[in-house]
């Protein structure tokens, strides 16, 4: 039995009690059956429209979803609505009780259906709500769903006119019973006795009144937590995220257009991202146009740098700045290293033989230059993180751990992180790699080279990171060579 089922049951079962205890409270009629009378055809009615309450459960499952809640609204209460004529007509066929007595006996048990016809209905909207997000399903919501507004106007209304028209009965029967009183009931305890009967009525709807109120405040929190979940995930930067479609209201509408929103930046973030990488591949391929070097080199280096920072993520000092996004924009920054040499004559940068001591202050004026040209590409920007960290590498990325490098002189953790992997690389690559003014070391002397750089040019912890990534060095190197 399915958890709807075993609500309607608890709710039948708790309104035949409570039609019972209200007949009794608030008709004279109803009063003076015996409890056999009064209980037998109460027990029978409910227990037929339970078991009619079954079957159109099952027929529930061949409606549209998104309309499910509503015809269990409408089957239940008309289900109510049936038992209000069947007890009253079976009241007028075998009592001969007046039409007062068959009024009170319609509306109470209406204006009962009516409570529990609206906990059971925003039960099955839960229930819809965890079996969509659970198949990653949605509803295609009603362009003009009944606006919640009007429902909670509707409800608060019948709410407070029925408690009113419950309270007027119980008090009406209540006066008769004062009147016409067993003399040997003194006035005071006959007070006790009618307000005893007024709170207990009172209770009782309050009660319904108040199990519809937090039915809709849990159905409430799971739309809006499924929409804040939605909206964390986006304002984190997951774009492929989408918010669950889950009701059939104002509240599904909201889920759609943010979900039609966040395609929308999707494909923006998209268009976006493919012309960061067009442009830096156009800046990378105008460098190499100047430059000894090749695509392979750029190609290699990036690796290589991205390897470091997945390595070196590991390591619980680094964990949080070496997130997925940084290390993608790292990747992606890494080509722009030596874009500052497009600034050097090229009597500097293609001499075959080694600089002299003037050509060689010109050329580590490179990264300064490529910093300077990035920096102000970014302009005001405060978005462009790519440009930012493209511009830390070129900038630093020729600067040494002891302070020896240039063209600043920053020591230790002075250099970005960023200018402290990108050094490496640079370094690893450039010494397996075949130059004009050298040949191509092997893996094992470049090694060697790098390790003699530990404390002095290269991050200690960036040393220890490569050494367990030599394999790894050596693949790259194999799939970008020239």
């Amino acid at each position: 039995m399915n958890s709807t089922l075993i609500r309607s049951t608890g709710h039948y079962t708790f309104g035949a009690i409570i039609f019972a205890v209200y007949g009794i409270n608030v008709c004279p009629f109803i009063e003076s059956l015996s409890l056999t009378a009064l209980l037998v055809p109460i027990l029978i009615i409910f227990s037929l429209a339970l078991a009619l309450r079954y079957a159109l459960e099952q027929k529930l499952t061949n409606v549209v979803l998104k309309k499910q809640a509503k015809h269990q609204f409408v089957w239940d209460f008309c289900i109510f609505i049936a038992i209000a004529l069947a007890l009253a007509g079976y009241n007028k066929l075998v009592h001969s009780f007046p039409l007062e007595s068959e009024l009170k006996v319609l509306l109470g048990i209406i204006i009962l259906g009516f409570f529990i016809s609206c906990d059971l209905s925003l039960h099955k909207e839960l229930n819809i709500g965890i079996v969509l997000k659970k198949t990653n399903r949605n509803l295609a919501p009603d362009e003009n769903p009944y606006p919640l507004t009007k429902k909670f106007s509707w409800f608060a209304t019948i709410c407070l006119l029925s408690i009113v028209f419950v309270v007027i009965l119980v008090i009406n029967k209540d006066l008769h019973w004062l009147i016409n009183r067993d003399p040997s009931i003194d006035l005071a305890m006959a007070k006790v006795y009618i307000l005893a009967e007024v709170i207990f009525v009172i209770s009782v709807m309050m009660g319904y009144v108040l199990l519809i109120i937090l039915s809709y405040a849990r159905n409430l929190k799971a739309f809006i937590t499924t929409q804040n979940s939605a909206l964390e995930l986006v304002t984190s930067g997951n774009l492929s995220t989408q918010a669950a479609v889950i009701s059939n209201d104002e509240f599904g509408l909201i889920a759609q257009h943010t979900n039609v929103m966040i395609s929308s930046l999707a494909q923006q973030n998209h268009e976006i991202n493919l012309t960061r990488d067009i442009c830096i591949l156009s800046l990378a391929t105008l460098a190499e146009t100047r430059d000894n070097e090749t695509g392979g080199h750029i190609m290699r280096t990036q690796n290589y740098v991205k390897a470091l920072a997945l390595e070196l993520r590991k390591n619980p000092k680094y964990s949080a700045e070496l997130n997925d996004y940084s290390i993608e924009l790292l990747y992606k920054s890494a080509p722009l290293h030596d874009i500052g040499k497009v600034g050097i004559p090229d009597s500097i940068l293609l001499k075959p033989g080694k600089l002299t001591d003037d050509e060689f202050s010109i050329m580590k004026q490179h990264p300064q230059i490529g910093a300077d040209a990035l920096e102000q590409a970014k302009g005001d920007s405060q978005g462009s993180s790519f440009l930012s960290v493209a511009r830390d590498i070129s900038l630093t990325h020729h600067e040494k751990w002891d302070g020896s490098g240039y063209p600043n002189g920053l020591k230790a953790e002075q250099i970005p992180l960023s200018g402290r992997l990108m050094a490496l690389a640079d370094v690893y690559d450039a010494l397996i790699t075949k130059r004009v003014y050298k040949p191509a070391f092997s893996h094992d002397k470049a090694k060697s080279i790098i390790i003699e750089g530990n404390g002095s040019h290269f991050d200690p912890a960036i040393i220890d990171v490569f050494l367990k990534l030599e394999q790894r060095f050596i693949q790259i190197a194999e799939q970008f060579k020239d």
